[in-house]
């Protein structure tokens, strides 16, 4: 380019003005309002399904448990059965998991019971809320 000719790219080279970028603030801002809400309520159902897949794993453990030993782990025991001999039961071949029982998506642990009360067992989660019973997802994700 010639002396000239740069000077004047120069001149008409020039930077967006404030209403400029207002407009694309607005539009940005516009876009995440729609797409946020969308976003997070997929969050929320991704942790329900977490928590059914990690009862899911419980609850074979347990039944692999149950196979060796010839009873689920008693309450007090609890999760920590499937890592660890309880009482140094001699028919205990674990362990059961590959490492300590998770908590649940919410960071608690999850409540076992045996006997239980819906089932031969009670393994659940109390959901979002951390409240017994609750909708959609505050609702709680059980093994029954």
């Amino acid at each position: 380019m010639m002396r000239w000719q740069t000077q004047r790219y120069i001149q008409n080279a020039r930077g967006f003005t404030l209403l400029e970028l207002l407009v694309v603030m607005v539009i940005i801002g516009l876009l995440a309002a729609y797409v946020g809400p969308k976003y997070f309520s997929q969050v929320g159902r991704s942790e329900i399904r977490m928590a059914q897949a990690q009862i899911d794993a419980l609850e074979k453990s347990l039944h692999q448990y149950r196979l060796d030993v010839g009873s689920y782990p008693s309450t007090e025991n609890g999760l920590a059965a499937l890592m660890v001999s309880p009482n140094n039961e001699p028919r205990w071949n674990g362990p059961y998991l590959s490492k300590t029982p998770p908590d649940d998506p919410w960071g608690r642990p999850y409540i076992y019971k045996y006997p239980g009360d819906r089932s031969e067992f009670d393994l659940f989660s109390l959901g979002r809320d951390g409240q017994p019973g609750g909708e959609a997802e505050a609702a709680d994700i059980t093994n029954w």
